[in-house]
């Protein structure tokens, strides 16, 4: 889908408002994450540029300005800065030096098995926002805002390292489907991300339910199962995304990120990848999806694009980027499903604008 605006100049908007947001933290209010890059991607990807700078006009009023560098991060010892989000800048520096010498896919090549395996940290936020910036570098080409922004997003990922506290190892025959379907949930909710994650190894069944997921050997079809999982944890979405509407779009936004770098990596990577995105959906699930089911709102009558100018209309960040993933599921789903679009809806209900 070419990123345009009625003028054609769809590009120019979102290359204007990523530099915009290169001047603000990555956080703000001490840990809430900047959704502003993801959003923006995601309304320009949709034909919606012409809207991008009078959302971020309002959004921008929130955020911090971009912390100050420290001292500088090495070859030698990256290792040690690993997880210090007082490093940000070091971080974001650093891996811009890097993209500013090597093709970007190489540096991804290079990164993104480092960062991986802390997918968790800031609660997914970073490989989403690493996700929204590959997929433009590879349909519309590279410049200087896009590796700017694709290295702010490896930095915050390095900056804010996270592994789950159990070590998950999908070896079983589930579909996403059923494995998602069968995982317990955590015992005490309405806590944090992080307090979350520290239930998951005494959670009884967590760590069989999440084993048991299937990880095929062949890449295209490692690229199958992926889809699958995006499309199971969206669907997911529309029947328990009433235990928390904001964080559980997570368990679908983090995979599709995984998704859409995909293309650019080396295939030998993409079998933990799908691995490590199944483990940070499966943590995502067990702490915020509701324990029963609700329906969710119709969208039968709704095209998809009707859909997501609703959520630019409805002006919440979450809303707007997991509308962007329902929309990728609904496009791949069979004629008269609709369930993709009701889960965006349900978003739209869930979450209030002015919680974001």
């Amino acid at each position: 889908m070419e990123i345009t605006n009625g003028n054609g100049n769809g590009n120019g908007a979102l290359d204007e408002a990523l530099e915009r947001l290169h001047a603000s933290g990555p956080e703000f209010n001490g840990y809430l994450s900047n959704h502003g890059p993801m959003a923006v991607e995601a309304m320009a990807r949709h034909g919606k540029s012409a809207v991008v700078h009078g959302w971020l006009d309002a959004y921008e009023t929130k955020l911090d300005e971009a912390p100050g560098t420290r001292y500088r991060i090495t070859d030698a010892d990256w290792r040690e800065a690993l997880g210090d989000v007082g490093r940000v800048a070091d971080w974001n520096t650093y891996i811009g030096e890097q993209l500013a010498e090597r093709p970007w896919r190489a540096v991804l090549a290079e990164w993104w098995p480092r960062l991986l395996p802390g997918i968790a940290g800031a609660a997914t936020h970073p490989v989403i926002r690493v996700g929204h910036a590959v997929r433009t570098l590879l349909e519309e080409g590279e410049d200087a805002p896009r590796r700017a922004e694709l290295a702010h997003a490896l930095g915050y990922w390095a900056a804010r390292q996270l592994m789950l506290p159990v070590a998950v190892r999908p070896s079983g025959g589930a579909s996403p489907t059923a494995a998602l379907a069968a995982l317990p949930r955590i015992a005490k909710r309405n806590v944090t991300v992080k307090d979350g994650y520290a239930q998951l190894p005494t959670t009884s069944g967590w760590l069989a339910t999440v084993d048991s997921l299937r990880v095929p050997e062949d890449p295209e079809a490692v690229r199958e199962q992926l889809t699958a999982l995006v499309r199971a944890a969206t669907l997911n979405y529309a029947d328990y995304g009433h235990g928390n509407g904001i964080m559980l779009v997570h368990a679908a936004t983090a995979p599709n990120a995984v998704l859409r770098t995909l293309p650019a990596l080396p295939e030998e990577l993409w079998g933990a990848s799908l691995a490590t995105a199944w483990a940070a959906t499966a943590a995502v699930t067990a702490i915020y999806a509701a324990d029963t089911p609700r329906p969710s709102p119709d969208a039968s009558s709704l095209t998809p694009e009707e859909v997501f100018e609703q959520a630019v209309t409805h002006g919440d960040e979450h809303a707007i980027k997991f509308a962007d993933t329902a929309l990728d599921v609904a496009a791949g789903a069979e004629d008269g499903d609709t369930r993709a679009l009701s889960a965006a809806l349900n978003a739209m209900r869930l979450i209030d604008p002015e919680d974001g």
